[in-house]
């Protein structure tokens, strides 16, 4: 189950997803100083937890340790969104919740991922155990401003969900 990052670790993890590489303290520091003061050790103790978390696998090169994620950004989202998700008492009201809180630019993305997971289970050669209800081939081409509450989400007393704090 992961935990959000913190804002040092998401900064020290941004580096490593980004560069796609084993990377050292060194060179993650020297990224880092141009836009904190921030001191070596600062980094290398973010860096040991961050191993110690399984976040990242290490080998040591000399008297040091080259870093490399163990898994991607998109991954790590993803965990976070399902570990929320699953957590919720009402899942199809935090979808709606969260579908209303995308932009434009999200809700596209949100379809396209649609169509490659529905492209994805049409291309699996077993039939599936029991017929499944065919997808639209489209979807609309806007959603309405307001998306659809399920009738168990309509709750007057309970207060609208605030975006997660970053």
């Amino acid at each position: 189950m992961p935990r959000p990052l913190g804002e040092l670790e998401d900064a020290v993890m941004t580096r490593v997803w980004q560069w796609n590489r084993p990377v050292t303290v060194r060179e993650v520091l020297e990224d880092l100083q141009q836009e904190r003061s921030i001191a070596y050790t600062t980094v290398m103790t973010v860096m040991d937890n961050l191993h110690q978390k399984g976040w990242v696998r290490r080998e040591a090169e000399g008297r040091a340790y080259r870093y490399t994620a163990v898994s991607t950004r998109a991954a790590y989202s993803a965990a976070l969104m399902n570990e929320a998700w699953s957590t919720s008492d009402n899942p199809a009201a935090a979808l709606v919740a969260f579908f209303g809180m995308m932009s434009a630019e999200q809700r596209e993305a949100l379809r396209d991922a649609v169509r490659v997971v529905q492209y994805d289970d049409e291309s699996v050669t077993e039939a599936p155990s029991e017929p499944r209800a065919e997808a639209p081939a489209e979807p609309p081409a806007e959603p309405s401003p307001e998306p659809p509450v399920p009738p168990e989400a309509e709750d007057e007393s309970a207060e609208p969900p605030s975006p997660p704090g970053r």
